[in-house]
């Protein structure tokens, strides 16, 4: 049932295309043959178990180093990217929030969410992710916030950037599970901007979030649709591990 697309006619323009993509690492290839876009102002959610390159579809389409595709092509707003590093592509305005969120030493967090633009409000942004902007904003993005305090400040900077294409890496990770909203907020912020986003989840109830949903497991998209179709498609499969390129279902 490889490919099956489960989605009805649309005639939007893709912002993000991801044609045919090989990527391995030493002699394991973790995508082969991978198709995938985003279209323009979509949020397109992207599910998985751990372990089947939802992660590195993040760092390919962001241009990490050493993520660079084998073979394939990778295109924003219709230009091949492949070559091009973390901070050509920023420039774009595509950026990436990380699953583990970075520190960053002797940078406020007002420094952090204003560092494009200065005439924003920060406290809009903190208010948004459950911050309390008087308690936060003249704080060390450092060791001293916790994990999930860190992941919420990167979320919201991720809005603050405004980019063209979000990618959201795991949004709820190291996030309590009453924190849901927080998310939705920054989705929705982020929407209203005009941005589109890649979501990458192994949660149904954030994949719900999202205008369209594709299902990663074994090096290629296995479905992509309307959000219920895929998750319920994902949750029949009960696709558990994929190993030596034989995907095993039970």
């Amino acid at each position: 049932m490889g490919n099956k697309q489960i989605q009805e006619v649309n005639h939007q323009m893709s912002l993000l295309e991801i044609k045919n993509v090989t990527y391995r690492v030493k002699e394991r290839e973790i995508f082969s043959g991978l198709s995938l876009d985003v279209r323009s102002g979509e949020v397109h959610a992207i599910l998985g178990k751990n372990g089947t390159g939802k992660s590195t579809l993040a760092y390919l389409v962001m241009g990490c180093e050493t993520y660079f595709p084998a073979s394939g092509e990778i295109l924003f707003k219709g230009q091949v990217i492949n070559d091009l590093n973390i901070h050509e592509r920023a420039k774009l305005g595509i950026t990436l929030a990380w699953q583990e969120p970075v520190r960053f030493e002797g940078i406020t967090v007002k420094d952090y969410l204003t560092i494009k633009n200065k005439e924003i409000d920060p406290s809009f942004y903190l208010e948004m992710v459950g911050l309390p902007p008087e308690h936060y904003l003249h704080r060390i993005v450092d060791k001293c916030l916790s994990g999930g305090e860190r992941k919420r400040i990167e979320l919201a900077s991720v809005a603050a950037l405004t980019p063209e294409l979000a990618i959201l890496d795991e949004p709820d990770y190291g996030i309590d599970m009453l924190s849901l909203q927080d998310i939705i907020n920054v989705i929705n912020v982020l929407r209203k901007n005009g941005a589109s986003v890649l979501l990458i989840t192994h949660r149904e109830e954030i994949s719900m979030m999202a205008d369209r949903a594709s299902q990663i497991c074994n090096g290629k998209i296995m479905c992509t649709g309307d959000p219920g179709k895929v998750a319920a498609y994902y949750k029949s499969r009960k696709c558990e591990t994929c190993s030596n390129g034989v995907c095993v279902y039970v």
